[in-house]
């Protein structure tokens, strides 16, 4: 196949990729961290948990910093992976990059983050228990089915990810895909 035709290929299969994610992004998190909320909260705003102003503020920062990751991973899957966190069209590539480096399901710590987030921004206590929920569906579909499916599709470095960058809870540091040290010092 000639440089031009590949490049043409990948270009469409890149834009295809972008608008399957644009249309799941909606559709999952627009959902589970955006509707589902609103329907439980209307986003009225109660007093502050504790009477603290501290927990607004953590969950204004756990909403913004979640939605940064969120996009940064949505993007970074159709641009690098070449495909969608959709089951029906996944990644060609592996994506052990950007966000990634930090924690292995960046997409689902930020939706949880988003959820929390609006809890403790809101003081609405059900928030924060259908975040709690969320986070353990989220576990087990990553246990019985996107691990599984991860580690036939990749065995070598899908077994060497998960060997370096944790599940839930990010890295401090970023991995460079050697093992524990870090070129970003």
């Amino acid at each position: 196949m000639a440089p031009a035709s590949r490049d043409s290929e990948g270009t469409k299969a890149r834009t295809f990729a972008l608008l399957g994610s644009a249309v799941f992004f909606l559709f999952a998190p627009g959902t589970v961290a955006g509707l589902v909320p609103w329907w439980m909260s209307r986003w009225q705003v109660h007093p502050p948990f504790l009477g603290m102003t501290f927990f607004r503020v953590v969950g204004g920062l756990l909403i913004a910093i979640g939605l940064v990751i969120l996009l940064e991973a949505f993007l970074r899957f159709a641009l690098k992976g070449i495909g969608t966190p959709a089951p029906i069209y996944p990644t060609r590539h592996l994506v052990v990059t950007g966000t990634y480096r930090f924690v292995r399901n960046p997409m689902y710590v930020a939706v949880v983050w988003l959820i929390l987030g609006q809890g403790l921004l809101f003081s609405n206590r059900h928030l924060l228990e259908y975040g709690l929920c969320v986070w353990l569906v989220m576990h087990l579909f990553v246990m019985l089915y996107e691990e599984p499916a991860l580690r036939r599709s990749f065995p070598d470095d899908y077994a060497d990810f998960t060997a370096n960058v944790p599940r839930w809870i990010p890295r401090l540091t970023p991995w460079d895909g050697r093992g524990n040290k870090c070129w970003l010092r």
